[in-house]
């Protein structure tokens, strides 16, 4: 049974000879490679975002597996989200079992005779992305802290009995909402609550 190919393809709008050029070139390959082509999906947003209507089509498509591989021009025509999440759009098609092939990368081919060498290295990659990410984000945090920032939610206020008397009176006399008296007196709204009912008296 012939394999089912979708293609993908970013195209700009202001030079459509271009965009005709490359997608009779997609199609050509698909007929090359004895591919039926399925459906092609062709968005004109920029792909540095993940809401591009064709692309999150083509997503679904592929958990649902109308399509057995996927084709693009090259890997900045499927996204510019940066490296973690391309790897991760990668890994997300090999999750459902789809293929993947770049037209102008030839590398980049789940397809071929190096199938599981580049989707085992392109897992690695990805981990080790997540990785880095992890000790950036732990590097900036040190960094503030040496500088004196104060990070996460600032600490709940210790309520004397005295504070709580006239929390307590300040609502009964006013209903003010208890999200009001929380940031007045430092708690939570839902400690503000407790002191204020019978069982938190």
């Amino acid at each position: 049974m012939r394999a089912k190919c979708a293609m993908y393809a970013r195209v700009s709008t202001r030079d459509k000879q271009e965009t005709m050029n490359q997608l009779a070139q997609l199609r050509e390959f698909c007929q090359q490679q004895g591919w039926l082509v399925a459906t092609e999906y062709i968005d004109h947003e920029t792909g540095s975002v993940s809401t591009r209507a064709e692309f999150q089509k083509m997503l679904l498509h592929a958990s649902q597996r109308k399509f057995d591989v996927l084709l693009f021009w090259a890997l900045d025509r499927l996204t510019r989200e940066g490296t973690l999440a391309t790897l991760q759009y990668l890994e997300r098609l090999t999750s459902y079992h789809v293929g993947y092939k770049s037209f102008t990368e030839p590398y980049l081919d789940s397809c071929g005779t190096f199938k599981d060498v580049v989707i085992s290295l392109l897992a690695t990659m990805a981990k080790q992305e997540r990785i880095r990410m992890g000790e950036r984000v732990r590097a900036g945090i040190a960094q503030a802290r040496r500088a004196g920032k104060r990070l996460g939610r600032p600490p709940l206020a210790v309520l004397t009995a005295e504070d709580i008397t006239k929390l307590r009176k300040e609502r009964a006399r006013t209903k003010v909402p208890f999200r009001t008296l929380a940031g007045k007196y430092g708690i939570s709204v839902f400690t503000a609550h407790q002191l204020c009912t019978r069982n938190g008296r």
